[in-house]
């Protein structure tokens, strides 16, 4: 695990290889007063973020930002809680209610650690200042992109940015839980922002070439979608069948597979974000992947 100075007080958590379950955070602080965006999957990952964070400063992270529901950016909660007050989108926190552990019952080998599950303290719907010292962070919600829930760390004075899943560099968009033409529209929306850094929910820190690349691949998902329905196939033939092309390299291929089924779905006015029963999907990405898929937490 690395802590990379990003900006002025800002470093970025990243957390090799950045594959499933293996996700990144972010830390703001001035010495007396920190805030941290998302925490880690275990309780052993988490309890290494929190070492990390008293190397850099003396002052526990007052505001834990959870980006999304899903456990690998949230489990590590209760490490930071109290004193942390923990924010995230309104969604996120009935999303985190209903499914928060799920990534335990995926990948079951996982010493997942004995930590609760702690929901935030405090939720908002569209945007939110939080002031650390004198660097101002402002939290979004950019709409349905990776989950319905998605919340973006922005830092207008040091151009930084935290996306949480909805880009993550190098690594496959995942938007089962999301939405195709939802993440288009968010990531167009952060790419206005221009900012300099880009610290996605996995992978390795960034510039806004990584949004370009998100975009590149959500707009070809998009269309293998389209060509796919017209040849009579469903999403699992569609992605068996599919040249990845330019693509080939990134981590996590197989949740073009998922990809698809939620594009499918959009197109048959299924709303963004509505329920698509996980199971089946992941089955199908195991099939793709001709075997489990790896989990390093």
């Amino acid at each position: 695990m690395t802590l990379i100075e990003v900006g002025d007080g800002v470093h970025a958590y990243v957390q090799p290889d950045g594959g499933w379950c293996v996700n990144n955070a972010g830390l703001v602080h001035d010495g007396t007063a920190a805030l941290l965006v998302d925490t880690a999957a275990t309780l052993a990952r988490a309890l290494a973020l929190r070492d990390a964070v008293r190397r850099v400063t003396p002052a526990p992270p007052g505001v834990v930002v959870d980006t999304h529901h899903h456990g690998d950016h949230t489990l590590g909660n209760a490490v930071f809680a109290p004193p942390a007050t923990i924010v995230a989108h309104a969604t996120a926190r009935t999303d985190m209610a209903a499914r928060g552990t799920a990534l335990r019952q995926v990948w079951p080998g996982v010493d997942w650690g004995d930590q609760p599950l702690l929901l935030p303290d405090l939720t908002f719907t569209d945007r939110l200042t939080v002031h650390v010292g004198r660097t101002e962070v402002r939290l979004w919600h950019p709409g349905p992109a990776h989950t319905t829930g998605d919340v973006v760390a922005w830092l207008p004075a040091q151009r930084v940015l935290f996306t949480g899943d909805v880009v993550m560099p190098g690594h496959t968009p995942f938007v089962l839980m999301g939405s195709v033409h939802g993440s288009l529209h968010a990531v167009a929306a952060l790419a206005a922002l221009e900012p300099e850094v880009v610290v996605g929910g996995h992978g390795p820190v960034a510039g806004a070439a990584a949004l370009d690349a998100t975009t590149a691949y959500l707009r070809w998902l998009d269309d293998l979608a389209d060509r796919g329905l017209a040849a009579g196939l469903t999403p699992l033939e569609a992605a068996l069948e599919a040249d990845l092309g330019e693509f080939a390299g990134w981590g996590e291929p197989e949740r073009l597979v998922a990809n698809l089924h939620r594009a499918y779905a959009e197109r048959t006015g299924t709303p963004a974000g509505a329920y698509l029963p996980s199971a089946p999907v992941f089955a199908e990405m195991v099939s793709w992947n001709g075997g489990p898929l790896p989990c390093a937490a």
